[in-house]
């Protein structure tokens, strides 16, 4: 591993990012050209001090997983993830899919430019690789580390909590949906052991997926209407749209309002409180909520 160069290939790369690609603010207060060493952590999802070790040339060996992260929060290109990886001395990961999976550059460009609306690229398994602001203010964070639990289909079946999202009416809604796009993507990508795992799993700990993925519907999911539930304006009504890349193993989702609905007015209230959870809760109010 050479620590010096990949210290110094991820200044550089640092230093070319700017505050507004990434979806953060640009005060007048920046001493740096690019990204600050603390926002890269944020956006990789490491700690701040791990990062600066990297950069000083000291610290272990990062793992795939974090190359992986330093390259999509550094929007680094193809090859330029690949030179990331050599400098660390890991193996390429795969290109296409799965938490390590580069972002593809059409798409990325693309979602840069969605600074207006809800958008994000995820993987033909629904793994998300990126998000800009006003998408982690709609669905949540991506979630952290690797493994089955990334995928938002395998977090449906399995985890109760995942489906907060939706209304509970729209749950049967949902459920066929996802499990026709899974189908139509397990017959595209045959033998492969992501899905086959995937599916085995979901076979083996959801009834529900079971009896579902028996009566065979083959779908993608290219469009839909939804209903999605957020902590403090309510349910929002917005039409989810997904671009396919040529491989079809990402898709860029955004979500859009037709102009004068509540669902657009909800969209502009979105832009403005970000993250924060608005909702009223007793102790607030010094009362119970009616």
């Amino acid at each position: 591993m050479n620590h010096a160069e990949l210290a110094a290939f991820l200044k550089s790369r640092r230093d070319r990012v700017r505050p507004a690609d990434v979806g953060l603010p640009t005060g007048p207060r920046r001493r740096v050209p690019g990204l600050r060493r603390e926002e890269v952590a944020q956006l990789a999802g490491l700690s701040a001090d791990y990062y600066t070790e990297l950069e000083r040339g000291r610290g272990a060996q990062p793992s795939g997983q974090v190359l992986a992260a330093l390259a999509r929060a550094l929007r680094l290109s193809g090859d330029e993830r690949d030179h990331l990886f050599h400098l660390a001395d890991r193996p390429l990961p795969p290109a296409a899919s799965g938490p390590t999976a580069l972002v593809q550059p059409a798409l990325l460009g693309l979602l840069d430019r969605l600074t207006t609306t809800p958008a994000q690229v995820i993987t033909d398994l629904h793994e998300p690789l990126v998000q800009n602001p006003l998408a982690r203010a709609l669905l949540g964070a991506m979630p952290p580390g690797r493994g089955a639990h990334r995928s938002f289909v395998h977090r449906w079946f399995t985890d109760p909590a995942a489906r907060d999202l939706y209304p509970v009416e729209d749950h049967p809604h949902h459920s066929r949906v996802f499990t026709a796009d899974l189908r139509a993507v397990a017959a595209r990508r045959a033998k492969d052991p992501d899905v086959t795992r995937l599916v085995a799993t979901l076979r083996r700990r959801s009834a529900e997926f079971a009896g579902l993925w028996e009566q065979r519907e083959v779908a993608l999911r290219r469009s839909d209407h939804k209903r999605i539930v957020h902590p403090s304006l309510g349910v929002i009504e917005l039409d989810c749209h997904s671009l396919f890349s040529e491989d079809n193993c990402q898709r860029l989702l955004w979500f859009s309002a037709p102009p004068g609905t509540e669902g657009a007015a909800q969209l502009e209230l979105l832009s403005v409180i970000g993250t924060q959870d608005l909702s009223a809760t007793e102790d607030d109010l010094g009362h119970r909520p009616r």
